[in-house]
């Protein structure tokens, strides 16, 4: 069944899928080098959720980068300005890694995210490896745990860049709504 959903997921993504980030430079988030992956992280300002994970995707963009890991931040508010989204990361910590606004939801669809904060690692060729939550700090919406027993992401990463197939390549993201 791994086989099948990776396939399957694999075949949502365009890998020639452009996109300008705040600062108008053209992006390819689902265009990986070999032996690279990217993170996707599919948030909203919003969202409370996606406010708590901001330092801990900071953190894993920073701790897997010498690995090769590219990370972006995916806004799929479609009414942000390129300013507060500025002004959001700045204010929440997010790093120095891309940060697009899906105005018209080409990203999210082609991901085929639903919730924020969702992430998508996609390797060479645009397949999605791995969709999902970051880790099981939350278990439903309002409800979390005192401490995180399964780094989903983290192990995902671990998997890809030991060349392996990731375990678990879908988990369920608790958090925002995406609207339509």
């Amino acid at each position: 069944m791994t086989l099948v959903l990776a396939l399957s997921l694999a075949t949502l993504v365009t890998p020639s899928l452009i996109v300008k980030d705040v600062n108008g430079v053209d992006r390819r988030p689902f265009e990986v080098a070999a032996g690279k992956a990217s993170a996707l992280f599919f948030i909203i300002p919003d969202c409370p959720i996606s406010n708590f994970y901001a330092r801990e995707i900071h953190r894993i963009c920073d701790d897997y980068a010498a690995r090769g890991l590219s990370c972006a931040l995916v806004y799929t508010d479609k009414t942000l300005t390129d300013a507060a989204v500025r002004t959001h990361a700045a204010a929440f910590g997010h790093g120095s890694y891309p940060w697009i606004v899906d105005r018209t939801h080409a990203l999210v669809k082609a991901a085929g995210v639903t919730v924020t904060p969702e992430v998508v690692v996609v390797k060479e060729g645009g397949q999605i490896v791995y969709r999902g939550r970051i880790d099981d700090f939350y278990v439903g919406w309002g409800q979390s745990r005192r401490q995180v027993k399964q780094h989903d992401l983290r192990d995902a990463l671990d998997e890809v860049f030991a060349g392996s197939s990731v375990t678990n390549p879908e988990t369920k993201a608790v958090g925002c709504w995406v609207e339509p």
